[in-house]
């Protein structure tokens, strides 16, 4: 037998056994002594008038600026396709100021009395969420495009 074993026999066991029980439900008793003796109480609980608590001013101005700059983005990047030779295909855009990115699609060119134009649906993702537009951009008579139209949907 080993010294460890020797060192208990049968007869101690049952004495060590019954201490840890004994220490466990002091251990568990203590706590609830503490509630009961009349600790903590919702009754005697008082509002701590330190912390102050307010919210950011909103900016209404910021989405309407990231709106306008992505509305920029998107007539340069219609203004400056091969509508030829993207034979239907989208065109990606990302605006890096905003964050926001999209594709262009259902791009068409048409010349209406002397007028070209750029027909078009962009999608527009960004921080607050995804949208679907409908514009058209027309080549002016000093040779820039100018947007005519730029919808939400």
């Amino acid at each position: 037998m080993s010294r460890i074993a020797q060192a208990f026999d049968s007869r101690q066991w049952g004495v060590i056994a019954s201490a840890s029980v004994k220490a466990v439900v002091v251990m568990l008793a203590l706590p609830l002594a503490g509630c009961g003796a009349g600790g903590f109480s919702l009754e005697k609980a008082d509002v701590d008038r330190s912390i102050i608590t307010s919210s950011a001013p909103s900016s209404p101005a910021a989405p309407a600026a990231d709106k306008d700059s992505d509305q920029t983005t998107i007539g340069n990047a219609v203004s400056s396709a091969d509508v030829k030779e993207l034979g239907g295909q989208a065109v990606p855009w990302a605006n890096a100021g905003t964050g926001s990115r999209g594709a262009i699609t259902e791009l068409v060119e048409l010349k209406d009395g002397g007028l070209t134009c750029r027909r078009f649906s962009a999608t527009r993702e960004s921080f607050d969420g995804v949208a679907l537009y409908k514009g058209e951009l027309c080549l002016a008579e000093a040779g820039g495009w100018r947007m005519q139209e730029f919808k939400a949907l």
